[in-house]
């Protein structure tokens, strides 16, 4: 069986999981905690970093970039891709996954799940410690421009990319499951952006995200609710 070493908490690790879900495939998952430089993580990974995706045959396929891209090569059918089916579509379906993890991650989930999650878990000589609640706030100022971001795609094409479930749809709904575990968002206003993520939530690949729990750190009640 396939093995993914993952953090919970981890937004990339959360969009290999979605697509894992999307794809069919069984896999096991280890949490890695990678801040604490495990010489048998290095080892896998030099880098350090999460997501590192063991496949069945041995195959290490290592970072969000490289194990997106393997699971679709390896994966992915005629009848169904997350990228799409045509140079265009891929294209259009890249960019929008470069948005969020790159600008929604730099703004937004980075700052807050260092600050409401992370830090605690660090010793102080790695930077542990109390939260910076400014950076945070600083961080859910943005969470509004990018929600409108959404429901103006999804009104134009129905979900982030088109018509038809995307890598795009995964990496939002993935930050996103993020800071609603971490209880940084906030609807009020939102409703396109909301029934968007009402809809990727409920699919069956999402439900093993909701069962998760991360020691010291609760969920609102909402986390685990389809209908918020």
């Amino acid at each position: 069986m396939a093995k993914l070493y993952h953090y919970p908490l981890d937004p990339f690790c959360r969009r290999i999981r979605l697509s894992l879900g999307e794809y069919g495939a069984q896999t096991e998952l280890l949490e890695e905690k990678p801040w604490e430089l495990r010489a048998a993580f290095l080892s896998l990974n030099p880098a350090g970093e999460v997501p590192v995706y063991v496949a069945p045959d041995g195959t290490t396929v290592c970072g969000i970039l490289a194990v997106s891209e393997y699971l679709e090569e390896t994966r992915a059918t005629d009848s169904f891709s997350l990228l799409g089916d045509t140079p265009a579509q891929r294209a259009e379906v890249r960019r929008l996954v470069a948005w969020f993890d790159g600008r929604f991650n730099f703004e937004i989930t980075a700052p807050v799940l260092m600050e409401k999650a992370i830090r605690r878990q660090l010793p102080a000589a790695a930077g542990g410690g109390s939260p910076d609640i400014t950076r945070v706030r600083n961080a859910l100022k943005r969470i509004p421009g990018h929600l409108d971001y959404i429901a103006r795609l999804t009104s134009e094409r129905g979900l982030l990319a088109g018509d038809a479930l995307s890598m795009a749809d995964l990496a939002a709904a993935a930050h996103i499951s993020v800071l609603e575990y971490l209880d940084a968002l906030d609807w009020t206003g939102q409703e396109a952006a909301k029934l968007w993520y009402q809809r990727i939530k409920s699919r069956p690949a999402f439900r093993p995200l909701l069962a998760d729990r991360v020691r010291g750190i609760s969920p609102p009640a909402v986390y685990s609710a389809l209908d918020f």
